[in-house]
């Protein structure tokens, strides 16, 4: 692994420890001309999320990954910027024929479990602290209290996502952004009616629900949704490999939201409160 111990790294450092990560989730400029080869691209599309003001606030990301969502609610001005995510890969929610070979293939497919957010925490002199914990062990007690929760493309990881989301209710005293992949054709077929997939365990995602299934999620959660936009898409980084798309589903990709990559939906919601 990387040396984090020395401080401040030159350009070339920081070009050097980018190649040291086998695996970069997420596509940043760390410096100048320096990105990191990540498999999925939100620079062009993080503003138009339904952000609520996490101005001189409290947040936490929840599977930050390598940091994006967390570097840029820092980069908002957030006073305070947590970061939570799994300790390794057998952590995640494996079903139970993959856990055996998905723990020898991501060790070997994706290196070590989160050594691109150390690397991209020292190169961008981030103040944002990562903590080691399980969404579903997420507390009061183990984190605090935050008034901005976010959480990004983790819940089709889970395999009990309303648990998941119980556990975030409880240390979110403002807002929640949630934004997750959805089923485009399901949305198409079931505009209102709330709709899940279940084929999708062979790659660690236990369900991908349609537009009305994800804003079900969270308010069957114990959420008031606030703001919603349009579906839209992740679109892939240069690390991401050749995607294997029919062409019919990238023309509902472009037909529905503009672009081509892997569709989602995002909304900003509250905690229900009684009075």
């Amino acid at each position: 692994m990387t040396d984090q111990t020395d401080v401040g790294w030159t350009d070339d450092e920081v070009a050097k420890a980018v190649g040291t990560n086998p695996l970069w989730y997420h596509t940043m400029e760390l410096r100048p001309g320096i990105v990191t080869p990540g498999w999925f691209d939100l620079r062009p599309i993080v503003g138009s999320f339904p952000w609520p003001d996490v101005r001189g606030k409290r947040c936490l990301d929840i599977g930050t990954y390598d940091g994006f969502l967390a570097f840029e609610m820092e980069r908002r001005g957030a006073s305070e910027v947590i970061a939570t995510d799994i300790g390794g890969h057998e952590n995640w929610d494996w079903p139970p024929r993959l856990r055996a070979r998905g723990l020898d293939f991501m060790e070997e497919f994706a290196g070590p479990k989160g050594l691109g957010f150390e690397i991209a925490t020292k190169a961008l002199k981030s103040r944002v602290q990562k903590k080691v914990i399980n969404i579903y062990d997420l507390s009061p007690e183990t984190v605090g209290t935050f008034d901005v929760v976010v959480c990004g493309s983790l819940l089709l990881h889970l395999r009990d996502p309303f648990r998941a989301l119980e556990a975030i209710r409880s240390v979110c005293t403002g807002e929640l952004l949630s934004t997750e992949q959805i089923e485009l054709e399901l949305t198409a077929l079931h505009p209102r009616t709330p709709v899940t997939s279940v084929a999708h365990i062979p790659d660690v995602q236990w369900h991908v629900a349609n537009l009305a299934g994800h804003r079900a999620m969270i308010t069957g959660a114990g959420f008031d949704i606030i703001r919603t936009i349009r579906p839209y898409c992740d679109p892939f980084g240069p690390g991401h490999p050749p995607p294997s798309t029919s062409a019919w589903r990238r023309a509902l990709c472009k037909a529905m939201t503009g672009r081509y990559g892997v569709p989602h939906s995002a909304v900003l919601a509250r905690p229900f409160r009684t009075t």
